[in-house]
């Protein structure tokens, strides 16, 4: 099984394989502690409401839909969340959840119904292991909705694994009024250009989150070593981004351990590229105390497992051909429980799905409840990391496996990367 690592001399320009193929390399296995599981539900109440952020200096602030946590910033454990989910938009909505695993009742659609305006919800959310998850709004968005923003969920591990902690949630704005209205404006953490402060001489853990539907983008930290320990919310076996690149696929998540080695006072640029050019984001600006360490720290060890199988058995696996267009697909609002599913599936089987992309764009494939492996060209082993979207080029059919280990009935999406391409969404039951 091959391993894949990005390397360059210079400013990482994403190819298209690189684009579509992401990166990372991960092992893992083993169940959720005893301990975790066992552990009294923890409360997160969530409400869908108006907001505003601002994105032109002297402008006013742009209006927009959020989703906010009771508590800020979300940091919980692993275990069990009960949500208290209420809906204070003047439509209905549904909260789709990115990265975790197996949580049937809180499935959009196919487990929990569009909540009303006004109205209240509460269901669990099981947290199987420790990552960076993400909540969002926007499944049903139609044309009378506003843009909104996708909200991260850090699961803590049980101890820190770095001095700093922080999210980098990169999001695209598109302005129609603008003069060049397909070009977006990038915000991390929800502000244009924002100063990340950090010492010199720390180890900082970056959960970078991709929070736009359609756009691939590579980030850059200039002149740093930077070391990708889990993407898709699984843990990785740790490896170097060269350059300090890291490619994230729409709605990917990479957590990635940086070593400041900037001297005190020093700024490092956070460079975007969309695909077409890059651009500064952000800027981490080290404070002018003494550093915390003389010498760097040894190579993180890898994350805990997480309870993903290590082997697949494809010589057993159901296999399914998947066009990622097609009659068969609807958009997220004309979905209903009567559509057949594209795939029944035994609990515990093996799927291998081949998934043909037969629009003349690149399109992601998206996952839910479940963790895949991407398979190599044979079907003779996949690639050493675990991925829940996955983006295909045109006129390409590429292959995943994953087991079916969660009981339910589960969405895929699909969704050309342009931004005016909508969502579509089919369905598979486990059952």
């Amino acid at each position: 099984m091959a391993r894949t690592h990005l390397t360059t001399n210079s400013f990482f320009v994403p190819t298209r394989r690189l684009f579509m193929a992401g990166f990372g390399a991960a092992i893992v296995a083993a169940m959720v502690s005893r301990a975790a599981a066992a552990q009294a539900p923890q409360r997160l109440r969530l409400e869908a409401r108006p907001a505003a952020i601002p994105l032109r200096p002297g402008e006013a602030p742009t209006p927009i839909w959020g989703l906010e946590p009771s508590v800020a910033p979300l940091r919980l454990k692993t275990g069990q969340a009960d949500v208290t989910f209420r809906n204070g938009l003047p439509l209905p909505v549904t909260l789709d959840w990115r990265g975790i695993d197996g949580a049937a009742a809180a499935e959009p659609l196919t487990g929990r119904p569009p909540v009303s305006p006004g109205a209240e919800v509460n269901f669990p959310l099981p947290l199987r292991r420790a990552g960076t998850y993400v909540a969002d709004l926007r499944l049903l968005a139609g044309p009378d909705a506003l843009p909104s923003r996708p909200l991260p969920i850090v699961v803590e591990e049980s101890a820190p694994i770095a001095d700093h902690d922080e999210l980098f949630l990169v999001e695209a704005w598109l302005q129609p009024a603008a003069a060049t209205p397909d070009r977006p404006i990038f915000t991390v953490n929800g502000q244009v250009l924002p100063d990340i402060p950090v010492r010199s001489g720390e180890r900082l853990r970056l959960r970078v989150i991709n929070g736009s539907q359609q756009q691939v983008v590579a980030v850059k930290m200039e002149g740093l070593e930077v070391r990708v320990i889990a993407m898709d919310s699984a843990p990785a076996e740790p490896f170097p981004a060269r350059n300090g690149a890291l490619v994230l696929a729409p709605g990917g998540r990479v957590d990635a351990l940086v070593d400041l080695t900037a001297p005190p006072g020093s700024t490092t640029q956070v460079l975007l590229h969309d695909g077409q050019q890059a651009r500064p984001v952000a800027r981490l600006v080290a404070s002018g105390e003494a550093p915390i360490r003389s010498t760097p720290l040894p190579p993180a060890p890898e994350l805990p497992a997480d309870g993903l199988p290590v082997q697949l058995d494809l010589k057993s696996a159901l296999r399914v051909e998947l066009a990622l267009q097609g009659g068969d697909w609807v958009t997220p609002a004309g979905f209903t429980a009567s559509l057949a599913p594209a795939f029944k599936v035994k609990p515990g089987r093996t799927v291998v799905l081949a998934l043909a992309n037969r629009g003349e764009l690149a399109t992601s494939f998206h996952l839910h409840g479940h963790h895949f492996r991407w398979l190599d060209r044979l079907d003779d082993g996949w690639k050493p990391f675990w991925l829940d979207t996955l983006m295909i080029e045109p006129g390409q059919t590429q292959r995943v496996a994953f087991a079916a280990a969660f009981p339910g009935h589960w969405l895929i999406e699909s969704a050309a990367a342009r931004a005016a391409a909508p969502r579509l969404v089919r369905w598979f039951s486990a059952d």
